[in-house]
């Protein structure tokens, strides 16, 4: 879902074989998208397919990298920082702008420093609103709707917004930069600790040193360390940014969840899999023939594989009459959800996925990580900022309570709960849930989805989606979530104790 994922970059190419992105000075987006498509395309220039099928089509689209300037790390200079940041995707890039701000010398070290970003992202406008980001959306759709299943239809009037790669990564790098920011093109191999201080060793023979290392490189690090086993869900999709001979959906509506399951009725093997463990169509419709598609599993344990992702979307696009002519981008989405926190805390910091800041029961991430920054960028700067230069296990400690106060991780153990209830419920169960979540009072779906709701507001969000529930997710619900019950307030109690 965001993961939910957004939809991919505007990727078609010009004469010049570049990809066609937005000004970064663009004003406020408009509901025209900034993806346009030529129609003097000869014949012999188009790749067709066969109606609905679209796997054999391979992306037209190459990744890029930003045509920047960024004031590069000498290894002849001095090789100190106050907190070197590993990764620059939006986390990385978001605290790195925060934490200057204050005066603390930062380096950021990526292979890639200037590559766009692989990932992509929707958000909800009012979140981007709220962080002073919305110019860093390239299209916005006033409404989402939710089909249910056949019969029934949730319009949602809350408007949800494409992020501009491009323009947001190009924002958060001028900030970095007019802050004294300092970036090293390596790969970190390798982080030692001291008492005051901590020393990353790099791929090129290079090593740097700072008071404070921040992991911001993605879920698959090794340097943020657990001591509980990560017992995650997995959030899977393949999504696909197409130019198509039509397609059904409303030009003014993001699709948020389309969960019909119709197109199965000709695939008994697909209909009876997907009935235990339901996928959903997410799209976004830029013009009639211009549309991102990602059929997406919610959540899963083990994870659906993503052979059967694009089966069922194939089956999806046959039975919707969407004949994909080019594929301009894919995706291949895959998000650990929920698990544990990792261990608080401890020598390395950690912002974005590695966090443990993914919503557990819906896969968003990037605004989350976003408003979170500047919190753990105040915590860092009360340490490193201040004329007593704390260091060493107070500053670990105030970072990662920054950004995991008692609050937060209790509010985060009742979404873990929320997605181990997500990972026993079939199709129909799944259409009940949400049925009663859409029917909830806007301000509780809009603070669960956006991790707004106190720990108090979660409880009355629990009973008000009981109530709204109908009698048969109600039986259901009280016979799936006894166990995660009693595990998430077993969770609770360690978390005060």
């Amino acid at each position: 879902m965001g993961t939910l994922v957004g939809p991919v970059l505007s990727a078609f190419t010009t004469s010049k074989d570049r990809p066609l992105f937005p000004s970064p000075t663009a004003s406020l987006p408009s509901s025209k998208p900034h993806l346009t498509t030529s129609r003097k395309i000869h014949h012999h220039e188009i790749n067709t397919s066969r109606f609905g099928n679209f796997l054999h089509l391979k992306p037209e689209s190459k990744p890029g990298c930003l045509d920047s300037d960024l004031p590069w790390f000498n290894p002849s200079d001095r090789p100190c920082f106050d907190v070197i940041i590993i990764g620059t995707g939006p986390g990385g890039l978001r605290l790195a702008e925060q934490v200057s701000q204050y005066g603390i010398k930062v380096c950021c070290v990526d292979p890639s420093p200037l590559s766009f970003w692989p990932n992509n992202y929707g958000v909800w406008v009012d979140e981007f609103e709220s962080l002073g980001l919305v110019e860093c959306l390239d299209k916005i759709w006033p409404m989402t709707c939710v089909y249910i299943d056949d019969h029934k239809t949730k319009y949602l009037d809350r408007p949800y917004g494409r992020v501009s790669r491009k323009i947001l990564k190009t924002k958060l790098l001028e900030n970095c930069v007019s802050n004294s920011v300092k970036f090293h093109k390596a790969k970190v191999w390798q982080v030692k600790h001291e008492e005051f201080e901590s020393t990353i060793q790099c791929d090129d023979g290079s090593e740097l040193k700072a008071s404070l290392i921040v992991d911001a490189s993605g879920f698959s690090s090794s340097f943020v360390e657990y001591d509980k086993p990560r017992n995650y869900g997995y959030q899977i999709a393949h999504g696909i940014l197409a130019e198509v001979d039509s397609h059904p959906f409303d030009l003014d509506k993001m699709v948020l969840m389309d969960w019909r399951d119709s197109h199965l009725g000709n695939e008994p093997y697909l209909r009876v899999n997907n009935s235990k463990l339901a996928t959903f169509l997410y799209a976004m419709p830029f013009d009639s023939n211009l549309i991102f598609l990602e059929e997406t599993s919610l959540v899963s344990r083990p994870v659906l594989s993503y052979s059967e992702i694009k089966r069922r979307m194939e089956a999806r696009l046959r039975h919707l009459g969407i004949r994909v002519r080019r594929v301009i981008e894919d995706e291949k989405c895959l998000i650990p959800m929920g698990g544990p926190l990792p261990r608080i805390p401890q020598n390395v910091m950690a912002i974005g996925g590695i966090s443990g800041v993914v919503h557990p029961s819906t896969g968003y991430m990037v605004a989350q990580t976003m408003a979170l920054a500047p919190l753990v960028a105040g915590a860092i700067a009360e340490c490193l900022g201040s004329t007593r230069m704390i260091r060493g296990r107070p500053l670990y400690h105030k970072v990662w309570n920054g950004l995991w106060p008692i609050e937060r991780r209790l509010s985060r153990e009742f979404c873990c709960f929320g997605m181990e209830t997500l990972l026993k419920l079939d199709l129909v169960g799944t259409r009940n849930f949400f049925e009663a979540f859409f029917d909830l009072d806007p301000y509780y779906w809009h603070g669960f989805l956006s991790s707004r709701l106190s720990l108090h507001e979660l409880a009355s969000f629990s009973l008000s989606s009981f109530g709204h529930a109908s009698n048969s997710s109600r039986l259901d619900i009280m016979s799936k979530c006894p166990v995660p019950l009693v595990r998430m307030l077993g969770n609770l109690a360690l978390q005060v104790i």
